[in-house]
């Protein structure tokens, strides 16, 4: 892979366009994703604890603009090494930054409702469909694993290059380096887990945008592997760097959430993080335990991006021939600390009880929502896919209530993606309002 070509800013459907001076690609392509819909709703989608009343406590898109805020020096600082190894054109290394930036601010753009267990929530719905109707399941065929595996990688994707900006052709049109560094998955369900390759672990696309990827990755130079229905490409090597910067703030930030909220003692975060910030840290003395906390947090995040652009360069030759696998922190010199970040994470935070109860709580309202408007989707398929056949009775009111949109809409498939789109793109507290309408729960 080469450089003048990854940072292609062209863009998705519109390959001819050209930078104003002064206003390179990516800063457009992050003004856009900033102002956009999908983006400003993350403010109320969960991190890691849903529902709860913490002013504190991150939510989607704190994390998505601090994980912009270290990609961003994550993009400089490899930029910068690449310069001085005259490995990249002087000048560069801010395109860099600015792609990462931008790649980072939209990688969550995508995530339903109530965290990851909203994800699971929806797929284990889906499932349970295509297991209640076999007539659907042999209609969507293969495709299920797009809806039973459901992705917020792969949403992401389809609201940047389908759903936004009056879903013309491309979306909003975002750089092709833009949206291959966002890329983290670059195949689509049918492909998934077919190959020992890191970029296969899940999918980033579903059939409804496989040619408008295809179109990025050429546009790039990815290299592609298999043909037809069965191929995938190697990441952009800038998608490592997007994956490092979430995988410091979610781990770290995370920690910091977990000594908030009361799920670790204090000490015990401190210890961790200066596990992380070793060997230098500044005197305690004076400072209240959450000052301590926030200054150990700032100083891991440092150290943790040292060790990420350490890595990068070490793997630089694998990462540009699209054969590196591995994740930048798990090669890396901070991958012990990481690990123990994993394993106290797994035994102590993503367990505790009031989360656990709370994703239960949001399960059922996820279940509900779509037990309810699939009885909608039956109903336009009854009429032909007509919407306005609907207009008069229950069905148009709840359409309107909720502003669903039905474009496009015209069969099985692309009615179970509307559906999708629709409860995925709920905020929290408008999933439970929601569910409440329809269930009748006034005031």
């Amino acid at each position: 892979m080469e450089w003048d070509t990854l940072l292609n800013p062209g863009r998705l459907c519109r390959p001819e366009y050209t930078e104003t001076a002064g206003r390179p690609a990516s800063l457009q392509d992050y003004d856009r994703i900033l102002f956009s819909q999908p983006f400003r709703r993350l403010a109320q989608k969960t991190q890691v604890h849903p529902l709860v009343h913490h002013d504190h406590l991150h939510h989607r898109m704190i994390h998505s603009m601090e994980t912009s805020s270290v990609g961003r020096s994550l993009g400089i600082a490899v930029g910068q090494r690449l310069v001085d190894e005259a490995r990249l054109d002087e000048g560069q290394q801010h395109v860099i930054a600015g792609v990462v930036q931008a790649a980072c601010l939209m990688h969550d753009i995508g995530n339903p409702p109530f965290g990851h267990s909203g994800e699971a929530s929806i797929g284990e719905w889906f499932a349970g469909l295509f297991a209640r109707d076999a007539a659907l399941a042999a209609k969507i065929g293969a495709r299920q694993a797009e809806f039973t595996a459901f992705e917020g990688n792969a949403q992401g994707f389809r609201i940047a290059a389908s759903l936004e900006m009056g879903r013309r052709e491309g979306g909003m049109r975002l750089s092709y380096a833009t949206l291959g560094a966002f890329m983290k998955y670059p195949c689509t369900a049918a492909v998934s887990g077919s190959a020992p390759y890191v970029g296969l672990k899940k999918f980033g696309v579903f059939e409804t945008e496989a040619s408008l990827f295809a179109e990025t990755a050429a546009a790039l130079g990815l290299p592609q592997r298999g043909e037809g229905a069965s191929r995938w490409w190697a990441r952009h090597p800038l998608a490592f760097l997007v994956e490092a910067a979430d995988d410091i703030c979610y781990r770290i930030l995370d920690l910091e959430d977990a000594a908030t909220i009361g799920d670790l003692p204090t000490a015990q975060v401190i210890e961790i993080l200066e596990s992380i910030a070793a060997p230098d840290w500044p005197d305690a003395e004076g400072m209240t335990a959450h000052e301590i906390v926030a200054s150990r947090r700032a100083l891991a995040i440092g150290r943790a991006i040292d060790a990420a652009v350490d890595a990068f360069m070490d793997h630089y030759e694998a990462i540009m021939e699209g054969t590196f696998s591995d994740g930048l922190m798990e090669v890396s010199a901070k991958a012990g600390a990481f690990g123990e970040l994993k394993d106290i994470s797994n035994a102590r935070i993503f367990t505790a009880r009031r989360k656990t109860e709370l994703e239960i709580a949001g399960r059922q309202v996820l279940h509900d929502l779509l037990d309810h408007f699939h009885g909608l989707f039956e109903a336009l398929k009854a009429e032909g896919w007509e919407p306005e056949a609907l207009k008069s009775g229950y069905w148009g009111k709840l359409i309107r209530a909720t502003d669903l949109d039905l474009r496009g809409v015209v069969d099985d498939y692309t009615a179970l993606h509307a559906l999708a789109d629709f409860v995925s793109g709920m905020t929290d507290r408008y999933a439970v309002r929601t569910r409440d309408m329809i269930a009748g729960r006034v005031g």
